[in-house]
């Protein structure tokens, strides 16, 4: 398996463990794969003990690296770059890491990769609810806007989206 297949494989792995069906948030193995093949797309994973085990950084020297005996991936963070900002699409963590700093680390290594980009703005969408909040706002987030019955959820009901968005 090459290391972008790889990518894919650990980010899906800590997606089905940390994304409830219930929310219709998670990506499937096709759309993170075709994400990751835009040079605008970046992905980091981590382990349980904040190692990077798994990177796409094709802004710097254009290479994927992912390691083949790799603890079991515990976190990731896949992110969009465009003209100055940068987009946190997506975000997880597996259940049993969760209130142990690993999502306050993987946003901190997104903060410092952004700037290495050149973006000088982060935002990101969530849905109405998501106990993420509480993370996004003490990284510094703040709410700029708000999306009427934006999310479907997968009982057919509708829930805002909100928009945050933090200088770095």
């Amino acid at each position: 398996m090459n290391p972008r297949e790889q990518l894919v494989e650990q980010i899906m792995e800590v997606m089905e463990a940390a994304f409830d069906p219930a929310f219709g948030e998670a990506w499937n193995r096709r759309q993170v794969a075709d994400a990751l093949v835009l040079p605008s797309t970046h992905a980091l994973v981590l382990d349980a003990g904040g190692t990077i085990i798994a990177s796409s950084d094709r802004a710097g020297h254009g290479e994927w690296s992912a390691q083949a005996d790799a603890s079991a991936p515990a976190g990731f963070v896949l992110t969009r770059h465009a003209a100055g900002e940068e987009e946190l699409l997506l975000i997880g963590v597996v259940p049993r890491c969760r209130r142990r700093g690993l999502g306050q680390m993987l946003i901190d290594r997104l903060f410092d990769a952004a700037r290495a980009r050149g973006a000088t703005r982060i935002f990101l969408e969530m849905r109405r609810g998501n106990p993420a909040i509480n993370l996004y706002r003490k990284v510094g987030f703040e709410p700029i806007g708000e999306r009427p019955n934006y999310y479907r959820l997968a009982n057919g009901s509708r829930v805002d989206a909100i928009t945050f968005g933090r200088s770095i």
